[in-house]
């Protein structure tokens, strides 16, 4: 039974989705609030065990149909899918409760999308095979283009088109990059071509390195690394915050392809295309620190802000999948999870900001008081000291372990002037934006008295997530022992070949 544990985070989301679009949750809100919080909750138990198990016993191989790799689809569930998975359920607990608020009230699909997004990004995640990666992919993005336009409005549908326009772009691009490795390889199990890709010679090593450097576009694309990052920012600010707040796992998911096709494939054991994207992925990464951190600083409202600052921890992240190190990838594991806790928590956090603003809503400009000062501003000042990197806080121990990794690489000369630079940069955005937010007032007159108090659920969840942060440090000994494990996993490729190969259900 233990085997089945790395189906249940695909198989869940499924059944929750499919149950929601029935009667009586098709009809009835409170029984989709219901219901859907209800299996949110226990996908999150299941990943959570399933995290446990593979921590404790090793990588669970799941062959489906009992058809064993490379022949057949296999789940794989090593430290580095059940950790991604298990924030992804996380982060679907609290957008299915938020949503319970009243945004699930601005249409009637929005629940079962949640569960199909999750499905789509914990499939992602776990698959072993690059076409079932291509396919989790279209599972996620067709979720997305319908929660990208919840509730409506020209400034969503504009968002949606751009968003939907690249993606299927991205798809076809996706397709001819895995079919050029089909040909090359016989195979897209990811660990039967990591044994096969030394033994390439002749044309076909350029052919595969052709077909590498066509998914590292893909990729880029989904990760929105530059130039291929214009969608993100207008995409995740037009959409409504709750759906925004999920969207911060979406990122991550190319990130994690990146680190998985590039250690694991075209890695220190690829022979003539070993580290084959790295010089592309470093300049990539720091071009997009950059551009990330002049949109903080030229973002007009709180949510803009926040949408460039998944651009900035993507840079980040990718700039740590690039030094190829276990230490590396160790530090990209913790920040990726800091990072996406606290951007999903801004998001909200503009929310309640917004709705208590009235008109003024999250636009960085003077206005009438938020009905919550205390409250909101508190959340405020805790979110930004996270982002920003300032002890006793998560991304104080996120940013440290990054420029330790870093000082003795041959980037270091420019990563560290970049990196602080940018941290500089989100000291200025962060300070403009608390200062617009809560001190500036352009109607002295203004009353907050007719605004709502934010909804327990909706605080509960903005607390939770913020506090997620804050135990990251409390527990920081599990916490980067746990990433340094899964890093060394990850980087154990004979370990991992063989335990995929032979070791399917």
């Amino acid at each position: 039974m233990i085997q089945h544990l790395a189906s249940l985070p695909i198989l869940l989301p499924m059944l929750a989705a499919i149950i929601l679009l029935l009667p009586p949750c098709g009809k009835s809100l409170f029984a989709r609030r219901f219901m859907s919080s209800l299996m949110a909750i226990l996908t999150f138990a299941v990943t959570v065990l399933l995290l446990i198990q593979v921590k404790d016993n090793g990588i669970i191989v799941y062959a489906i149909g009992n058809w064993s790799a490379p022949f057949g689809i296999v789940l794989v569930a090593d430290m580095l899918s059940t950790l991604l998975v298990t924030l992804t359920a996380f982060l679907g607990v609290g957008v299915a409760l938020y949503g319970c608020a009243g945004d699930d009230e601005q249409g009637s699909f929005f629940h079962p999308l949640i569960h199909f997004l999750i499905l789509g990004v914990n499939g992602a995640f776990l698959t072993g095979d690059l076409f079932n990666v291509f396919v989790f992919f279209e599972v996620l993005l067709i979720a997305s283009y319908a929660l990208l336009m919840h509730g409506g409005g020209k400034p969503k549908t504009r968002a949606a088109l751009h968003y939907v326009i690249l993606n299927l772009v991205g798809s076809s691009v996706f397709l001819i990059g895995l079919g050029i490795l089909y040909g090359v390889l016989g195979t897209l199990n990811i660990a039967d071509m990591a044994n096969k890709v030394p033994q390439l010679s002749g044309d076909d090593v350029y052919l595969a390195k052709a077909g590498g450097l066509l998914l590292l576009v893909v990729f880029a694309l989904k990760s929105a690394l530059l130039p291929l990052h214009l969608w993100l920012p207008n995409a995740y600010s037009s959409a409504t915050p709750v759906v925004a707040a999920l969207f911060a796992i979406m990122t991550k998911v190319g990130v994690y392809a990146t680190l998985r096709v590039y250690t694991v494939i075209f890695g220190e054991q690829a022979g003539e295309l070993e580290h084959m994207a790295q010089s592309w992925l470093w300049a990539l990464a720091i071009a997009t620190i950059v551009i990330g951190a002049i949109g903080v600083l030229a973002a007009q409202d709180l949510r803009k802000l926040t949408a460039n600052l998944v651009l900035v921890s993507v840079g980040t992240l990718v700039a740590l999948v690039a030094l190829q190190n276990i230490n590396a990838t160790a530090a990209l594991l913790y920040y990726l999870v800091h990072s996406t806790l606290v951007t999903a928590a801004l998001f909200l956090l503009a929310d309640l900001i917004a709705t208590q603003r009235g008109k003024a809503g999250d636009r960085l400009v003077g206005g009438r008081a938020v009905k919550q000062p205390f409250l909101l501003g508190a959340c405020f000042i805790i979110a930004g000291l996270t982002v920003i990197g300032m002890p006793p806080f998560s991304g104080f121990v996120g940013k440290i372990w990054i420029l330790k990794t870093t000082l003795n690489s041959e980037q270091a000369l420019v990563f560290w002037p970049v990196y602080l630079i940018m941290s500089l940069a989100l000291i200025v955005a962060i300070s403009r934006a608390g200062t617009s937010l809560f001190w500036e007032r352009k109607d002295k007159t203004g009353d907050a008295s007719d605004a709502a108090n934010a909804h327990p659920l909706q605080v509960t969840v903005l607390v939770g997530l913020l506090a997620s942060s804050i135990l990251l440090v409390i527990f920081g000994d599990v916490a980067t022992q746990y990433a340094l494990e899964a890093a060394t996993q990850l980087h154990d490729i004979s370990g991992g070949i063989n335990a995929v190969l032979k070791g399917g259900m």
